[in-house]
């Protein structure tokens, strides 16, 4: 393990490749490992920068509501303690949360920006499902979470062809520490940056998945029209973690954003 001390905090990463820096950050629930696949596609191109979010991997998991705040500055404490000046930012779900602040916080660190699967506000009829959740993680762990979590993140048909992938997923959801699935669900339960993200001046793609229900396409459409100048991508058959279920399309579409 990699790590450094920054923001208070034990920061667990990896870099591989060689190239213009690019940032990958994962969904709540996962860790740097999500992006196994996608690291060794991106390498030959990019130097490949993948971090533990706080509360996740080999990241400390402090006790207490996280802020987007406070997981932006986890960022570029991350790239200041790396000497890293600009990167291109990846995001998938809360990792495109923390993506679509990053860009408003740093604007100067970023080069282009990707917002997959994510959204720009929780709307506050789902409150009670993240109050849930949460109570469930109390009680249970987040091996309580892997089934409901499992369904929603992949196809029926992907998840019945890839039985060895939802054992690899199922894992890291099981494995994911209380203290940090709580604390960054306090920040995702109170997203709400849509009337905000007008100004991020940077690059953007925005990715959806056809079939996710979580942060379904109209989402993703919503982020792209209010971002000036980005663009919207579908994935067909896949639901939210796209990477994963369509790893091909997301590599391909990710490669053409960005080299162009």
């Amino acid at each position: 393990m990699n790590t450094v001390e920054a923001n208070g905090i034990t920061i667990n990463y990896k870099i591989e490749g060689s190239g213009p820096w690019l940032t990958l950050s994962h969904s709540l629930s996962c860790d740097l490992t999500m992006w196994d696949e996608l690291a060794v596609a991106l390498a030959p191109t990019f130097t490949v920068l993948r971090y533990d979010t706080r509360g996740h991997g080999g990241t400390t998991a402090a006790v207490g509501a996280y802020s987007f705040e406070q997981l932006t500055a986890d960022v570029v404490g991350l790239l200041d303690a790396l000497k890293v000046e600009r990167t291109h930012f990846v995001g998938l779900s809360m990792g495109g949360m923390i993506g679509q602040h990053f860009a408003l916080a740093a604007p100067q660190r970023l080069n282009k920006l990707v917002i997959a699967n994510s959204t720009s506000r929780i709307p506050p009829e789902a409150g009670p499902l993240w109050d849930e959740r949460i109570a469930i993680v109390r009680s249970q762990g987040c091996a309580g979470l892997v089934e409901g979590t499992l369904g929603r993140w992949f196809t029926p048909g992907f998840r019945a062809a890839r039985p060895d992938v939802m054992a690899r997923i199922g894992k890291l959801i099981a494995g994911t520490p209380p203290a940090g699935y709580i604390g960054c669900a306090a920040a995702i339960r109170a997203l709400d940056i849509t009337a905000r993200i007008g100004a991020i001046a940077a690059p953007t793609l925005v990715i959806a998945g056809a079939d996710d229900p979580g942060t379904p396409p109209a989402m993703g459409e919503a982020i792209a029209s209010t971002i000036p100048g980005a663009r919207l991508e579908i994935i067909p058959s896949a639901s939210h973690l796209s990477c994963i279920e369509q790893p091909e399309s997301f590599f391909r579409l990710l490669a053409d954003f960005l080299k162009g």
